[in-house]
């Protein structure tokens, strides 16, 4: 059993029947008031979006969550197909509980997050950054780097980010997953 005092981002709990992930948390304290913590919850199993108080102190039901390494295979109707790298098995996640699922490419290495209770897949996640080839891109206009003026380039899995002007078409970059931002050029 955990308290209040035990949260923190990233945090998987279970509310109302219901899996959530804790997205940011705080605690508001008044002068006479007991101290209140406040969270905002994005679901896992829906997708909903919440916000909750609890009194401090109150018990709260994390989920023990797994994060086991999976290499993405292809994408079809059914959705992701992923193969575990330690056992070979195969498993297809629906696109809804993938983060960022213009980012994947073939062959690429990705974690699922697995509910250790019932062994059903959670999410997908990439690793804090892909490296990616750009297949298309406007070429730079000389002399206009003065300014941080950014273009869109369409990379090798048919996302489009923004980057600066000197990055041309079949460059490698980095792409933080996060926010789906340009990060840095790479050397091949």
């Amino acid at each position: 059993m955990a308290t209040t005092a035990d949260m923190r981002n990233g945090l998987i709990i279970k509310l109302d029947g219901s899996l959530y992930s804790v997205v940011e948390f705080g605690q508001n304290k008044t002068a006479r008031a007991a101290a209140k913590v406040w969270a905002k919850l994005k679901g896992v199993d829906n997708n909903r979006s919440i916000e909750h108080t609890w009194n401090s102190g109150d018990n709260i039901f994390p989920v023990r969550v797994e994060r086991r390494p999976y290499q993405f295979l292809y994408k079809d109707d059914s959705g992701f197909n992923l193969m575990d790298n330690n056992t070979f098995e195969q498993i297809i996640v629906e696109e809804t509980k993938v983060e960022r699922p213009e980012l994947y490419k073939e062959g690429q290495e990705c974690f699922v997050l697995v509910n250790t209770e019932t062994e059903t897949p959670m999410g997908i996640e990439l690793p804090p950054n892909v490296i990616l080839r750009i297949t298309y891109s406007e070429p730079g206009v000389k002399g206009d780097t003065a300014t941080r003026a950014m273009k869109a380039a369409t990379v090798e899995t048919g996302a489009t980010v923004m980057v600066p002007l000197f990055v041309d078409a079949e460059e490698l970059i980095r792409i933080d997953t996060k926010t789906g931002n340009y990060i840095e050029r790479v050397k091949e």
